[in-house]
């Protein structure tokens, strides 16, 4: 995915959003930003990602969801919005500990 330009309306977006990094590094990886906006996002805050990333952009945080992000009515909304998806396909899961580290 392409980098996002930081304007000043999407700082204040991934500053809401993203709460737990800066501004800057939220929106230096746009996948993970994206998928925060589109799960914690006000309307204001997706009418704002939306006038700034390309709709595409949307789709394929969708096909590349980080993990852990989506909750399961977010998930089904944009697949639907976006990708034409219903119903949804089942939601990225994390790894289990013990398939990272086995014997744990």
């Amino acid at each position: 995915m392409k980098q996002i330009e930081p304007t000043a309306e999407l700082r204040t977006v991934a500053q809401r959003v993203v709460w737990f990094k800066e501004p800057e590094a939220a929106l230096a990886d746009p996948e993970h930003f994206l998928a925060h906006v589109m799960t914690y996002g006000t309307p204001e805050d997706i009418a704002v990602a939306r006038a700034s990333i390309p709709r595409e952009a949307f789709r394929e945080v969708l096909d590349h969801a980080p993990p852990g992000v989506f909750d399961a009515r977010s998930w089904a909304y944009w697949n639907l919005v976006i990708a034409n998806r219903s119903p949804a396909p089942p939601m990225p899961v994390r790894a289990a500990l013990n398939s990272i580290r086995p014997g744990l």
